[in-house]
């Protein structure tokens, strides 16, 4: 394929992310959003195993079917509840990427330079197209080179061991509180200066053992950053860490010279940064202290919680559904766990049929991935036009009947408001508590993934409906009139 079929082709490609991006931000569109960017990696992938000077395609034909199949194999297996695991999962293997891509650049860029120096003539030295550009850079633009390789493998060392302990966090294989070494930040500061000290070594003419240590501190530093971030800001992390894979994708393709890898590189990292920032601030963090970690903790003794909670049985909340005029339902993790969207969409089509005004109330951070409950009822068939933001509902509690909490925690926690100490002070929350009613849908009198204990779940008008929320609803709906 010619250059100039491989650059409209990098174009189209390019064309079909911006069209997936700009869908999303729409539940009717996002379906085809999917497909433009199905169809546009396809169209880059393509292009560039054809593209001219690629070598080895026949391995890496291997190369793709085995990551395709096994992308389709674990996409195929995993649930609903292990999609933010599995997006920090993925996040690791960008990252990794970029580090190996750097490392062989260098390799590739000192077997370059040793044939220059020996007089080898270019027509006689067998070197693919990234090869060619590299033989005729000039000093100038070699040092350009090393500086992006640097911050290739930086930032995918980073993303690489932050996306590990994400996973780990997100899947409870590590302990979701805020952990750091003794030290903390100053251990991190103390990291970075030594990072850039080794980049400006290799930069001049230190070898590639530079860039070794400076993939190993890098990744001591992702390790250590996302350890000391609490749980209470994992979903933040989990874009996070898709912002900065998108900015080492756009290293590596400066690097390779690759115009479509900068351009979806930049797409993801500023994508991911803008929701990053736009989830901070609908949980009241500064952007710049979720990055440096250590936060989601305590910040000094927490108001104490009074009273008890009150249980309810079945017919209770089958009466008072029956009787209520109109239902906000505010959904959560513990909803995905459960697997009840059905049942959940169910009861609402039930109680629209009598003419109830039922709608969703989603918190911008409900769940462990941003749109996670979006996703959810989009699966079950609810109309997108009673799921409601936050922003959008929360003044209609006080004038609803009943509101029903399955599964949520922090995001209807009252402390956010009441409690200066709370590690969630601040936060913008749904105030269901102003309802005439609230039941709350859990499995126990446990305090959420977070750890921080709800008052909500003691107040007067609040009713705890225990119990598996599938199984709970599956009793429910035949009572349902």
């Amino acid at each position: 394929m010619s250059i100039g079929l491989t650059s409209a082709a990098y174009i189209a490609a390019s064309v079909l992310f911006i069209l997936a991006l700009g869908g999303l931000s729409n539940q009717e569109k996002a379906k085809r959003a999917i497909w433009y960017g199905i169809i546009g990696m396809a169209v880059a992938v393509f292009a560039t195993w054809f593209a001219e000077g690629v070598a080895n395609r026949f391995l890496i034909l291997i190369c793709v079917a085995a990551g395709a199949y096994a992308g389709h194999y674990i996409a195929g297996r995993v649930k609903m509840t292990e999609m933010p695991q599995l997006v920090a999962a993925l996040h690791s293997f960008v990252g990794l990427a970029a580090v190996f891509i750097g490392l062989n650049a260098d390799i590739m860029l000192s077997a370059v330079t040793a044939m220059r120096e020996a007089g080898t003539a270019i027509g006689d030295a067998d070197l693919t197209s990234f090869g060619k550009k590299l033989w005729y850079k000039d000093a100038v633009e070699i040092s350009i080179l090393k500086v992006e390789l640097f911050l290739g493998i930086f930032i995918g060392a980073i993303t690489f061991t932050g996306s590990v302990i994400a996973y780990g966090k997100l899947a409870g294989k590590v302990d979701g509180k805020p952990t750091q070494l003794p030290g903390g930040h100053a251990l991190n500061a103390g990291a970075l200066a030594l990072c850039l000290v080794l980049g400006l070594m290799y930069l001049g003419g230190s070898g590639i053992w530079t860039m070794v240590l400076v993939t190993l501190i890098a990744g001591f530093i992702g390790w250590h950053l996302i350890l000391g971030i609490g749980g209470a800001d994992m979903p933040v992390v989990v874009s996070m860490l898709n912002s900065y894979s998108g900015w080492a994708a756009a290293a590596i393709g400066f690097t390779l010279g690759n115009d479509l890898l900068i351009v979806t590189g930049a797409l993801v990292g500023s994508s991911g940064a803008i929701l990053s920032y736009i989830m901070c601030k609908a949980m009241n963090r500064k952007f710049i202290n979720v990055i440096l970690g250590g936060f989601g903790g305590t910040t000094g003794p927490q108001m104490e919680v009074e009273g008890e909670q009150v249980a309810i049985d079945t017919d209770g909340v089958a009466s008072a559904l029956n009787e209520a005029d109109s239902v906000i339902i505010i959904p959560g993790y513990g909803m995905a766990v459960a697997q009840a969207q059905q049942q959940v969409s169910e009861l609402v089509r039930k109680l629209r049929a009598q003419g109830k005004n039922v709608r969703f109330a989603i918190h911008p951070v409900a769940g462990r991935l941003p749109g996670h409950m979006n996703v959810l009822l989009a699966e079950a068939r609810v109309p997108y036009d009673i799921v409601m933001e936050m922003d959008e509902i929360n003044d209609d509690f006080p004038k609803t009947d009943v509101a029903i909490v399955i599964g949520s925690n922090d995001i209807v926690n009252p402390a956010a408001q009441d409690d200066p100490n709370s590690p969630i002070a601040g936060m913008p929350v749904l105030e269901c508590w102003k309802a005439k009613q609230v039941f709350v849908m859990k499995r126990g009198q446990g305090t959420g993934y977070s750890g921080i204990e709800n008052p909500l779940f003691f107040k007067e008008n609040t009713r705890m409906f225990y119990g598996d929320a599938k199984a709970s609803l599956d009793k429910l709906l035949p009572m349902i009139d």
